[in-house]
């Protein structure tokens, strides 16, 4: 569809909807065809919450979650585990592990994975942050929960060799998790699974 066959504002939408993970021009534009149809039920309100979100998301001090509370709501709840820390690479996966409720602890969002070949080194994560967190005596175990991937793995043994000095086990998903799989595109059983059997590194 060319931005003549419809209204600038029309056309904006979809060009924005086309930009999101997994949707293109014409699912874009399917997309925005249905919220049209449902503006009441669908297109109103998902507006209210867009700019409700945008004018409140904020990242947590503590952990780097997104939520509109800072510190989050995990990091604020008293009944998590205070001594275990589950580090996890981007919001995304975070919330794929609360959905197994297999981990009851606190998080740490790294904000991405070592990366050579898009130039992200240690200093571009959340990493001394860690290190910091993992200093706290009350601390006794770090669960590694990166994606199966070459990246996440490398980003893994690292934080693993940069907790050396600290008093913390260190440990890592293990069997369930396929290589190259992402967190967040797997099922909540076999992400579980692999809570259950997490390795020591």
């Amino acid at each position: 569809m060319n931005s003549n066959q419809t209204g600038d504002e029309i056309q904006r939408l979809i060009d924005l909807l086309a930009k999101l993970p997994g949707l293109g021009p014409r699912s874009g534009r399917r997309a925005a065809l249905h919220l049209i149809k449902k503006r009441d039920l669908l297109l109103e309100p998902l507006a209210r919450a867009m700019a409700e979100v945008a004018d409140k998301v904020t990242e947590c001090a503590v952990c780097g979650a997104v939520d509109t509370r800072d510190p989050c709501s995990i990091c604020c709840d008293p009944e998590r585990k205070a001594d275990a820390i589950c580090v996890v690479e981007e919001a995304g996966d975070l919330w794929a592990l609360e959905r197994t409720g297999a981990f009851k602890g606190r998080y740490h969002v790294l904000g991405g994975v070592l990366s050579a070949l898009d130039g992200v080194g240690p200093e571009d994560l959340r990493i001394p942050e860690l290190a910091q967190r993992a200093s706290d005596p009350a601390i006794t175990e770090i669960v590694l929960a990166l994606n199966a991937t070459v990246d996440g793995q490398t980003t893994a043994y690292y934080i693993a060799d940069a907790l050396e000095g600290c008093n913390v086990s260190v440990s890592g998903l293990a069997q369930g998790v396929p290589v190259g799989g992402e967190l967040d595109y797997l099922d909540d059983g076999t992400i579980s699974a692999a809570f259950r059997q997490r390795k020591t590194f």
